[in-house]
């Protein structure tokens, strides 16, 4: 039976991200990575969308009055729900390589703090978007999953996710969460500070896109030790005279402009590390601290997690995947992995 349920569904993971959104196909892995972004015309008080994903990013800041830009998650979570249920219904449609007679089961990750109505929510827009079942599972085990864990084992294991949106820190053992948070500390934070950075000291403005630029090309989590490390130039707006302008940015600005929001990652580890049992953190001393997500391929992020804890801090083997591998390893077990599993929604 389940044989004939494969053939004839094509199920699927979703790492429902606040920047960007993967999906894990049964049949062939990843098959989308995407910007968790819709374009929409809003005249004549109607809501037509004009694009999705990769279009739809391509338009932020460069749209006329008629058109803005939309995301529909936010720290991890819902939104703008009728946004969110288009945007999973396009991205189910573009994923599905092959007609298949059933609707897909859907595993969707969530943050292992999402509230009962948070959560409710998330169910109710893939359930909209077509799936005929929709499971949650929380991000941090997706995560521990995908970095291949021993998470079933008497053993401690900790694991940070930097997603987008989110921080997700977690402690597992036996297939549960010892201690759990989520903190809105992510990519998208990092790129705020950057902006407001700028604004502040340099009498500059820039967009987002800009920003994660400068994030991707100079970001470090450390000061350089001599002068001011790589520089890149960059196109803004000048706030006093409101006139465009051209200018350097260092390496030593752009750490010192994310100080405050690594500081705040640093400090929930350590939390996570004095809340945990003796046991556990014996073991987490000998595997060390995975690091997972897109946030975490800042340039040295490990070595400020690492001074800041007197751990050994490794990278999962494909951080930016990780939690959507993980959820698609879950998919292929289903059952003999279902507790790894937070909720269940919809018809068999």
């Amino acid at each position: 039976m389940r044989n004939l349920f494969d053939f004839l569904s094509s199920d699927m993971a979703i790492d429902l991200g606040t920047v960007n959104t993967l999906i894990y196909s049964k049949e062939n892995g990843i098959v989308l990575n995407e910007p968790s972004i819709l374009a929409v015309d809003n005249s004549e008080n109607r809501m037509d969308i004009v694009a999705i994903g990769d279009d739809a990013k391509k338009m932020l800041g460069r749209t006329p009055s008629n058109i803005k830009t939309i995301r529909p998650m936010k720290d991890g979570v819902i939104a703008d729900f009728l946004a969110a249920e288009e945007m999973i219904k396009y991205f189910i449609r573009k994923s599905s390589t092959q007609k298949k007679i059933l609707s897909p089961r859907i595993i969707i990750c969530v943050p292992a703090d999402a509230t009962p109505v948070e959560r409710k929510a998330i169910l109710e827009a893939g359930l909209a978007a077509g799936a005929r079942k929709v499971f949650l599972i929380d991000e941090p085990i997706a995560a521990a999953i995908g970095a291949d864990l021993p998470v079933m084992e008497a053993t401690g294991s900790m694991v940070v996710d930097i997603g987008g949106g989110t921080t997700e820190i977690a402690i597992l053992s036996l297939g549960g969460v010892v201690f759990s948070k989520s903190i809105r500390v992510g990519g998208n934070k990092f790129d705020e500070s950057i902006i407001s950075y700028l604004r502040r000291n340099e009498n500059i403005l820039i967009g987002e896109i800009t920003a994660e630029e400068l994030k991707k090309t100079i970001g470090s989590g450390l000061i350089p030790k001599h002068g001011d490390g790589k520089k890149m130039k960059i196109k803004g707006r000048e706030i006093t005279e409101g006139v465009p302008i051209e200018k350097d940015v260092s390496e030593r600005q752009i750490a010192e402009s994310l100080a405050e929001p690594l500081f705040e990652i640093v400090e929930t580890i350590k939390e996570g590390l004095e809340s945990a049992p003796p046991e556990l953190t014996g073991d987490i001393y000998e595997r060390g601290i995975i690091l997972a997500g897109g946030g975490s391929l800042l340039d040295n992020i490990e070595i400020v997690i690492e001074k800041a804890t007197g751990l050994k801090v490794k990278y999962a083997s494909e951080p930016l995947f990780c939690v959507a591998n993980g959820s698609g390893i879950v998919l292929n077990n289903l059952k003999i992995m279902k507790k790894s599993l937070s909720t269940t929604y919809g018809k068999l």
